[in-house]
């Protein structure tokens, strides 16, 4: 019985093909407007928001005055290894690295190229989720000898070597200093503020100090890496750091902070928030559309009632019931709306991957997004189309025979 219903339906959908094709025209645009780019974008976001490490705190030096002219944030001598060998100690702390970078001249042979040199401890690595792609990492012993070796990022060592040449075991100098490349660093991309992260050189801690930067003070840092152990711990981890610098940097509680303190996670949040409100716009674009298309589709159904109203009542004169004439008109409402998701879904699909191929913006397609843009489509097609249905099925016989 259904698949004659089909196929009547299928009929009637092609006795008028421009008609119809306008009446799927809103469905299709609906669907294919949002589904695979929504998605890229979220997806883009967070694989960002994975490179920077999970549940990371900032701990940024103070500003100096020289002069009467201060310094930004960073540049005080307010925070020192000795400061984050205490914060390792605290509960719910699993990885901390005191940071010293800045950018630097970096040369091989004829090459040469600015990059951000990191001086930092083996627990930055950990703490940013940094993977080695050849070589080795350094470790505490070559920070206690500040060791002159390197690990190298992919983009400075695509501006330093040749293609195909590995950097591991070359020497490169920095201001004037050779370090010898140990490791390559895993690609990470672009973080949230749009800098290149693979743009970097690390290198040990007390090296930095001693051979590239300098330090005012002995062992002074600008920057303390904390990683609390859960997105749970680190409001309290947050507050046990606070109290114990300033503690140790004997900050009366009439004074302010002689460091900052910065969430990532909460950059993180608030980057993935704004993606969450642009995929729920794309979302309410993608609804208006599907609501003027189901408004068109309960439109032509009841020109299409009002057209057929003598073939309904022939239908009924010879046996159809109420629930079949119900059933038929349901069923062309429900296959004009299908029809035009799955036309929707081909054209947003091809359309997303020709933005992919010229843009290289992220492109997801999923199998869940698929059904359920189907399931969407066959409820409009329900529920715009069972007024149309209704009625026709209400009519009566001997009305619909008279009717011309």
């Amino acid at each position: 019985m259904l698949g004659p219903m089909l196929g009547e339906a299928w009929h009637a959908m092609g006795s008028n093909r421009m008609r119809t094709a306008l009446t799927m025209l809103g469905m299709v645009i609906g669907v294919g407007s949002v589904v695979p780019i929504g998605q890229g974008a979220q997806y883009a976001v967070a694989q960002t928001i994975s490179t920077m490490g999970s549940n990371l705190y900032i701990v940024i030096a103070g500003s100096t005055s020289t002069g009467g002219v201060r310094t930004g944030s960073g540049f005080g001598p307010t925070l020192n290894v000795a400061d984050a060998e205490a914060i390792a100690e605290l509960d719910d702390v699993t990885h901390v690295a005191p940071t010293h970078q800045g950018t630097q001249q970096l040369v091989y042979g004829a090459k040469n190229w600015s990059a951000t040199v990191v001086g930092t401890t083996p627990s930055y690595l950990d703490a940013r989720s940094w993977t080695l792609v050849s070589g080795y990492a350094f470790s505490e012993s070559d920070v206690r000898s500040a060791t002159r070796v390197a690990l190298i990022g992919k983009t400075a060592a695509e501006n330093l070597f040749v293609p195909g040449e590995d950097p591991v075991g070359k020497t490169i100098r920095i201001r004037q200093t050779p370090f010898t490349i140990i490791g390559v660093l895993g690609a990470k991309g672009q973080n949230l503020d749009g800098r290149d992260q693979d743009d970097t050189i690390i290198i040990p801690l007390t090296t930095a100090q001693r051979k590239v930067f300098g330090v005012p003070f002995a062992g002074s840092v600008r920057v303390i890496m904390v990683q609390a152990s859960s997105a749970e711990a680190m409001p309290s981890v947050e507050k046990s750091v606070t109290a114990l610098l300033r503690q140790r940097h004997r900050i009366r509680e009439d004074m302010d902070n002689d460091f900052y303190i910065r969430n990532l996670a909460a950059a993180a949040d608030s980057a993935a928030e704004t993606t969450r409100v642009m995929s729920l716009l794309l979302g309410a674009i993608a609804s208006v559309s599907l609501l003027v298309g189901g408004i068109g589709i309960m439109n032509i159904m009841l020109v299409s009632v009002t057209e057929r109203t003598r073939e309904i009542g022939i239908r009924m004169a010879i046996g159809a019931r109420q629930k079949d004439i119900l059933t038929q008109f349901l069923l062309e409402a429900i296959m004009i709306s299908i029809t035009g998701c799955l036309i929707g879904l081909i054209l947003g699909i091809g359309g997303a991957l020709l933005v992919n191929a010229i843009t290289d913006m992220v492109i997801v397609i999923s199998g869940g997004s698929v059904l359920v843009a189907f399931a969407v489509a066959a409820s409009v097609g329900v529920f715009f189309g069972l007024y149309p249905a209704r009625k026709a099925a209400a009519l009566d016989p001997i009305e619909a025979l008279r009717y011309q």
